[in-house]
């Protein structure tokens, strides 16, 4: 039985997948489909509030690009979180999802003036990437500006070992690279010339980066702001967004690091980061979510190639983008299960798990030790509940999968529609369906002239 049916308040798998094949809502018509634990969400978002209670004022974010689906923040603003976006259309996404503008934390390396300008009008913090978007927010501000205003440092301290989700590499494009020359003199002085600028910013990485390394980070942003405020002589920077970068465990149902673990390396690196001298703002996301969700998918058909059986299902790189592209950085664990949603019992052989999409590394578990699959059995694809099946790749032009959260009710599971899976017809709006005649009738003098 999957590791995942045996932890202690978590929604069994198993249960789930039997009562949505009852349903109709996973099985031959409705092939892929996600699910998420809103009690394990709930429990989560609970253990980040209990590792930082010691910790005076703070404010959890939650990074909206880990699954931006509208229902889901409605729920993470529900048990208290803030909400971090990156983008106008997560923005949008977060004010939709009933997030108080002084709770929603702005970042992104390349805001427009309309995008700056926009958030300082709704009063949402604002980190500034970079010295010269402090001159754009600078020229926006509208008087009595509600918005908090900071700026992101990149500490440069090193990367972990998945370079792309490594944000303080020296080369870095995130941030103010703080140990280049005259960087930290450069960013001390526009700081000691604006008064309205507040907060520092500092992000190391997520997957892949050691709590070592994230504390080693932050505790240089801190004594950057120490070093800011002796300056000035009086305590300009009053917060520290810590940013986010809990990895996470694939290899297992366990939750390691924990959030304690998070805060206990960091109050290791520097005892002052989190005693209250200045307020804290953190922006975790996959770690919120991850190990409270997972993609169900059908085994549609199954064959053997040099020597090894291969089972072709509906979750793919359209899904699975990340573990389809960097396998050894972002692996799966991968389980089987009958049609009716029962674990599998046959006997144990090597295999792939493939999808649909139309490329030959379209594989989301290589070589695999699986009970023998199927047509009609199920593929469960654990800790997918952060990025998978809320940031969809329209390769194939493969429709978006419908997600639902999930619960139990009076000893049964029951389903909620978190989104419905997309139409065929929706993929064709999305296509230009409205202007299918564009090309042909706006340059109709064009072809006639050659």
């Amino acid at each position: 039985m999957p590791d995942s049916d045996t932890v202690p308040g978590r929604l069994p798998v198993e249960r789930a997948l039997r009562q949505a094949v009852a349903e109709g809502i996973l099985g031959p018509a409705n092939p892929v489909a996600g699910f998420i634990d809103v009690r394990g969400v709930r429990d989560s978002v609970a253990g980040l509030h209990a590792a930082f209670t010691r910790v005076p004022e703070v404010l959890h974010t939650f990074a909206v690009k880990a699954c931006s689906l509208v229902p889901v923040l409605r729920l993470l603003r529900e048990t208290g979180m803030g909400c971090e976006v990156a983008s106008p259309g997560e923005l949008r996404l977060a004010l939709d999802a009933g997030f108080p503008p002084e709770r929603i934390v702005l970042d992104a390396p390349a805001k427009t003036r309309a995008e700056i300008a926009e958030a300082l009008a709704l009063g949402v913090a604002v980190n500034a990437d970079n010295l010269d978007e402090l001159e754009r927010i600078g020229a926006l501000r509208p008087p009595g500006c509600a918005s908090v205003l900071g700026l992101r440092v990149n500490p440069q301290v090193g990367g972990g070992s998945i370079g792309a989700m490594s944000t303080a590499t020296r080369h870095s494009k995130f941030g103010v690279a703080l140990r280049d020359a005259g960087a930290r003199e450069r960013v001390v002085d526009a700081f000691l010339r604006r008064p309205w600028l507040t907060r520092l910013h500092a992000h190391v990485g997520s997957q892949g980066c050691a709590l070592p390394l994230i504390a080693e980070g932050l505790a240089a942003a801190y004594g950057l702001a120490e070093e800011i405020n002796e300056r000035a002589g009086r305590r300009q920077v009053t917060s520290l967004d810590l940013g986010g970068g809990l990895p996470v465990n694939f290899a297992d149902d366990r939750t390691l690091p924990t959030y304690a673990d998070y805060v206990a390396a960091l109050e290791a690196a520097e005892p002052g980061l989190l005693d209250g001298r200045y307020r804290v703002v953190t922006e975790f996301g996959r770690s919120l979510l991850a190990k409270n969700g997972f993609i169900a998918a059908v085994v549609e058909y199954v064959k053997d190639a040099g020597g090894r059986r291969v089972a072709l299902t509906h979750a793919g790189a359209h899904i699975a983008t990340r573990t389809v592209f960097m396998p050894e950085a972002w692996p799966l664990r991968a389980s089987a299960y009958g049609p009716d949603g029962s674990p599998k019992r046959t006997p144990v052989v090597r295999q792939d798990v493939a999808g649909p999409c139309c490329f030959a590394g379209d594989v989301v578990a290589h070589d695999r030790e699986l009970p023998e699959l199927a047509e009609g059995d199920l593929v469960v694809l654990h800790d997918t509940g952060a990025y998978y099946f809320s940031t969809h790749w329209a390769y194939n032009s493969l429709p978006r999968p419908a997600v639902y959260g999930c619960a139990e009710s009076e000893g049964r599971v029951v389903f909620a529609t978190v989104r419905r899976a997309q139409t065929l017809r929706e993929i064709s709006e999305e296509s230009g369906l409205a202007h299918a005649d564009a090309l042909v009738d706006s340059f109709a003098a064009v072809r006639s002239l050659s």
